[in-house]
């Protein structure tokens, strides 16, 4: 009788989860104005969660898309968090609120190849809905990173959530997100990257990181 071999499994092999092969990351309007108008969640916050994003999107060379609205004449630029960690990354500026509608972000969007979304926008209900909805509808799968977006109100916030989730965009968080990018920590390439990334934008977590650290560093 032949021994049975118990083996893991590759990422690809678990289809209800992404991973960093067939997902591309895409941020919308995180910019000082849509920031000041935010209320379903607390500033820092959202941009620590923003930024973690775009972090673990260089860790895990995820193709992505960034776009900003009215940048010159009403919303202000990208934040800087963002454009820091993504330096090489154009921003595609538009008017139309819906960025679905905008050719060049969704030529951009479709240029990477990718047929799984990771999106977060502000505000939800509408810089995150608008092309979540839109982008599903054109046969994309949708994750909605609703910690790393906000509303006008959380009751605006939350009702867009269950908008979404009745159309199949599926709500996911940061942490999560880091969670299901790196999937084991035994992938020594990206641990240190990712507890780094912990360690600065992941709150409570991250303090637990640092309590760690300074425990093994004195054996």
């Amino acid at each position: 009788m032949p021994t049975s071999t118990v083996q893991d499994l590759p990422d690809n092999a678990v289809a209800s989860l992404f991973n960093a092969e067939d997902t591309a990351l895409v941020l919308v309007d995180h910019q000082p104005q849509m920031i000041f108008g935010a209320r379903s969640a607390d500033p820092q916050t959202l941009v620590n969660n923003v930024t973690a994003l775009a972090k673990l999107a260089t860790v895990f060379h995820l193709p992505t898309v960034l776009t900003s609205i009215a940048a010159e004449t009403f919303s202000g630029p990208l934040i800087p968090e963002i454009t820091r960690a993504l330096p090489d990354v154009e921003v595609i500026d538009r008017s139309h609120i819906n960025a679905w509608q905008d050719g060049a972000f969704r030529a951009a969007v479709e240029a990477t190849g990718r047929r799984r979304l990771l999106i977060a926008g502000l505000w939800t209900e509408v810089c995150l809905t608008f092309p979540a909805l839109s982008a599903t509808e054109a046969g994309y799968e949708v994750f909605a990173v609703v910690d790393a977006s906000a509303g006008s109100s959380t009751a605006a916030h939350d009702a867009a959530i269950i908008r979404m989730t009745q159309k199949g965009v599926v709500p996911v968080s940061t942490a999560s997100v880091l969670s299901e990018l790196q999937r084991d920590w035994a992938r020594t390439d990206t641990y240190d990257a990712v507890n780094e990334i912990v360690s600065d934008h992941m709150g409570a977590w991250g303090q637990g990181v640092n309590y760690v650290r300074a425990g093994f560093a004195k054996k």
